[in-house]
């Protein structure tokens, strides 16, 4: 359970917050002109590219993988852009080896010179990125690198005539509160996601495969910024929208539908740092397919009973239920239907009612209009909302109205973030580890 007065008073959640998690998310906006402009610095000014790539394969796992995804995302259609995740690989001589030594990947058959291999790490230590570095040099491939500069990876991107780029750890430790003895499991904190993520914007740009130019960038940092200024720790409860997602999300198993490839991107991240950072779950998938893949959890055992009745309910038995939200993340070309762009446009609530199908046909007539949005898209949110309501589940939503994909992904993820480091730094009975108690790795 979440102890709210925790939230409250900024004393203590410093206290709670070992690893400094809240000023690496405040950091992520100077992160993101930071890794930019060492990026320049490194060479990526003076590229001339010979024109845009047929393919670009993005290799990483954890949170690099999770850049790949967004990056994915936010591709113009121009060419595809296919996350590499890894496999694993046995060691032959039967001796225990570390969680990043042992993962592998592979390109594709087809890849070939006329394609674009970036590999992202935050550590440029893992052996396998190396040796997909030397399959995509033997291929002809493009090798980018976004690493820690004099890493293993940076100087296999040298040594097989690529680009690499810098990565820069964010400062602080990195940690965990959960208490597990796995040492050699990677340990990441929050904006390593920028560190990673803006050198690669920036290259695929050069190239053509995204539209993320300098201005739509450092706009992105200034949305981090902003988010990080009114979701400080020091704001009250209910004017700091992430600590009412916090709370809203307190004993509740969110269901993450999202409205397309950006949103859908933005609830993977927040499905992860839900798990790391807060130790909670979270079930992300993408509409119009939840409305049938997830439907089965509106009506199983974790839905409210339609036939109980609420007034006699002995409720002393709630706080140990897990109970269902329904968590919407769009985009919105009408911000002033909400009075705060970011969270539910009314008080969260559990329907004690259903709806009415005259008013749910009203309703998507009416959301249908406006250019911004093509109408399926704005009617299966309105089929959404209803299909939640039927089954006396909380709706929740999270909207951005910016009309720039990075930006709308940089203001969603920000508060994501700090509402997950919010959830976890409040929760009670959680377990703080210091950063530098974490076993070494083996």
């Amino acid at each position: 359970m979440i102890e709210e007065w925790v939230l409250d008073n900024p004393d203590e959640l410093a206290r709670a917050d070992d690893t400094e998690v809240l000023l690496d998310l405040a950091s992520a906006g100077a992160t993101v002109r930071t890794a930019v402009r060492l990026a320049g610095e490194a060479g990526l000014d003076r590229l001339n590219p010979e024109g845009r790539p047929r393919a670009v394969f993005v290799a990483g796992h954890g949170t690099a993988a999770l850049a790949g995804e967004l990056l994915a995302a936010l591709g113009n259609g121009s060419c595809p852009v296919t996350v590499l995740r890894p496999s694993t690989a046995d060691d032959p001589a039967g001796s225990a080896i570390a969680f990043t030594s042992a993962l592998v990947w592979n390109l594709p058959g087809w890849a070939g010179p006329s394609d674009l291999l970036l590999a992202l790490s935050g550590t440029g230590t893992e052996p396998g990125l190396v040796s997909l570095l030397e399959q995509g040099y033997a291929r002809g491939c493009s090798n980018v690198v976004v690493a820690p500069a004099d890493s293993p990876l940076s100087e296999a991107a040298l040594q097989t005539r690529g680009l690499p780029l810098p990565f820069v750890p964010p400062t602080g430790a990195p940690g965990h509160r959960t208490a597990f003895r796995e040492g050699d499991l990677p340990r990441e904190l929050p904006s390593s996601l920028w560190g990673l993520l803006a050198p690669a914007l920036a290259l695929t740009d050069l190239v053509g495969v995204v539209d993320a130019g300098p201005g739509s960038v450092q706009a992105a940092a200034d949305r981090l910024d902003e988010v990080a200024v009114r979701c400080r720790p020091g704001a009250e409860t209910y004017g700091n929208p992430a600590k009412t997602l916090a709370v809203q999300l307190d004993g509740v198993l969110p269901l993450l539908w999202s409205d397309g490839p950006c949103t859908g991107a933005v609830a993977l991240r927040f499905a992860a740092v839900l798990a790391d950072l807060a130790g909670r779950p979270a079930v992300p998938a993408t509409l119009p397919e939840a409305l049938s893949t997830q439907y089965g959890l509106l009506a199983g055992h974790l839905a409210p009973d339609p036939d109980e009745d609420d007034f006699f309910r002995d409720r002393t038995e709630d706080g140990a239920e897990l109970r269902l939200k329904v968590l919407l993340l769009h985009r919105s070309p009408e911000p002033e239907q909400h009075p705060d762009q970011y969270l539910d446009p009314q008080p969260d609530h559990r329907s004690d009612h259903r709806s009415d199908p005259a008013v749910d046909e009203r309703a998507d007539q009416q959301v249908d209009r406006g250019p911004s949005r093509p109408p399926t898209s704005r009617r299966i949110l309105a089929r959404a909302r209803r299909l939640a309501t039927d089954h006396q589940i909380a709706v929740g939503e999270l909207v951005s109205a910016h009309s720039d994909d990075l930006e709308a992904i940089a203001e969603l993820v920000a508060l994501t973030d700090f509402a997950a480091a919010y959830l976890g730094l409040a929760s009670s009975g959680a377990a703080d580890v210091a950063a530098g108690a974490a076993p070494a790795d083996t």
